[in-house]
């Protein structure tokens, strides 16, 4: 019997193994993609939010011209970005690579997941299941798109026109600004997959509505320290990652509240078989 068990369980981990040389495979080709067309999207969407033409600043600007009179976003006509270091260029490109090839391959590490994980389910959980998987990776998706088009631009914004002295040449370093487009795009990609993890931990039991209504307030305070983590010091950039985390908060109420009703009439059907 133990050795039945024993190779089971190294069945399940080649298994495993199977899936995420699979997954790392979707996230090498979607890295190669993005590195053959890394000119491009440099140009036109690592640095895009750095441009006056840039898609977040046309809208405001075009609703501040109508009810203001006058733009309310006006950046400077050139993002100086300097390399200090021999190779920045190069190992910037490695890292815009990975993290595109991870949002492109996202889907699929989400479907590799499920294809490992399915089997054990019953037919119905596995259908309830399908639902739940498209669920993450739209999810992450929003989250990313969250960050890149509401978050980072008025983040940029922010450090451009914040200016003690007119003495001061702003010149950005390359690795600064990799690190802020990664901490605040992939930041805000994770953090809107919290509505999954409620769903399993109330699915076990740990985790129920009542309690996340009752603790509302602290998770409030909680939030604002997850916006500060992945946005920069200032209070602006703050304010508009926790907005949608705190609507993101009152969502995931919903899902535990719907998923909790679900365990609980699947357990009064139990009861009334037995």
């Amino acid at each position: 019997m133990g050795v039945e068990k024993e190779m089971s369980f190294w069945g399940h981990i080649g298994e495993l193994r199977g899936h995420l040389i699979r997954a790392v495979l979707a996230i090498i080709v979607g890295g190669i993609v993005v590195g053959f067309n890394v000119n491009w999207i440099m140009d036109n969407v690592f640095f895009g939010p750095t441009r006056n033409d840039f898609f977040t600043f046309r809208v405001v600007n075009h609703y501040s011209r109508e009810f203001l009179g006058h733009d309310s976003i006006t950046l400077p006509s050139t993002f100086a970005v300097q390399q200090k270091k021999l190779f920045q260029q190069f190992n910037v490109m490695m890292a815009v690579s990975v993290f595109g090839g991870l949002v492109l391959a996202f889907p699929y590490i989400v479907w590799e997941l499920w294809r490992f994980i399915s089997p054990a389910l019953h037919p119905k959980e596995r259908k309830n299941s399908v639902f739940l998987i498209n669920f993450v990776w739209i999810l992450f998706l929003m989250g990313i798109l969250c960050g890149y088009f509401l978050i980072l631009p008025f983040a940029i914004n922010f450090g451009l026109l914040f200016t003690i002295s007119d003495s001061i040449t702003q010149l950005f370093d390359l690795s600064d600004y990799t690190a802020l487009f990664l901490q605040i795009v992939l930041g805000m990609g994770v953090v809107f997959l919290f509505p999954v993890i409620v769903y399993f931990l109330t699915s076990i039991g740990i985790l129920t509505p009542i309690f996340m209504r009752t603790y509302r307030r602290h998770a409030i305070v909680l939030i604002m320290v997850v916006a500060a983590i992945i946005t920069p010091a200032d209070v602006l950039s703050m304010m508009m990652a926790a907005i949608p985390l705190l609507l993101l908060y009152e969502f995931s109420i919903l899902m535990s509240a719907y998923t909790f009703k679900k365990i609980q009439n699947r357990n009064l059907e139990v009861d009334k078989t037995t």
